[in-house]
């Protein structure tokens, strides 16, 4: 029998006899347990042995929900996804909105750093990504973007998001003395260097010191989005619509 048809239907799952800790498998308590485990071990927690030891079952019930480690992976990208959409509300104002979720996006990200590693790059094609792509375009749209527009600034803020995620995430899960090396860089060594050598960093050295002690995603997005409102501005005063 093939991976693909150990996967059963959801009904039939819920009748198994609960696991050796009392509890009863879940597609949702696998997708939570597999991201507690992957915070702690990074991509070595997605086995079936680790997740069966945990779960306190038999590794091969995993795979009743899963047909392999890496379908588990995509579910965890869009439990992570889900969390961002959950609790938020559109206000109608597409630039607040924008800002909104992606703020939420970049941080629930950071929470999990293992994970969002591991999750940035993958399209899921589930249940929370879909209403996420649904979400978006719908307040670009609702904005006065013109389709091909609307799905331009999509990607264009997605990935930058997914990108800022991974590149920040990279930095939370060094070691503590890489982390440390990193803090101490900026004022140690490129406030230090002289003017007559380095002109443009002295003159700067106070404050590059303390913008590279923060993520720059903030700053990135509020550039995307000035630009999406010129281009806005652009495409609705032109009669082509171009």
């Amino acid at each position: 029998m093939s991976a693909s048809e150990r996967v059963v239907a959801e009904g039939a799952r819920r009748r198994r006899r609960p696991t050796k800790q009392g509890t009863v498998l879940s597609e949702q308590l696998i997708v939570g347990t597999a991201l507690r485990l992957i915070g702690e071990h990074g991509a070595a927690a997605l086995t079936v042995r680790r997740l069966g030891a945990a779960l306190g079952c038999d590794p091969s019930a995993i795979y009743r929900y899963f047909r392999d480690t890496d379908e588990l992976l995509l579910a965890v990208a869009d439990e992570l996804i889900g969390r961002t959409l959950s609790g938020w509300r559109a206000t109608g104002d597409w630039r607040a909105d924008l800002r909104d979720l992606g703020l939420r996006m970049h941080a629930d990200y950071l929470a999990h750093p293992q994970a969002a590693l591991l999750t940035c790059a993958r399209v899921t094609g589930r249940t929370h990504e879909i209403q996420a792509v649904e979400t978006i375009l719908g307040i670009l749209r609702g904005a006065g973007f013109p389709d091909g527009e609307a799905v331009r600034i999509y990607h264009v803020f997605v990935d930058q998001t997914l990108s800022f995620a991974a590149l920040d995430a990279s930095t939370l899960v060094l070691s503590e003395r890489a982390r440390a090396l990193e803090v101490r860089t900026w004022p140690q060594t490129y406030a230090r260097l002289e003017r007559t050598t380095h002109p443009h960093i002295a003159a700067t050295a106070s404050v590059l010191v303390a913008e590279m002690g923060r993520s720059g995603y903030p700053a990135a997005l509020e550039m995307m989005l000035a630009a999406a409102a010129a281009r806005l501005q652009h495409v609705t005063a032109s009669p082509s619509g171009t």
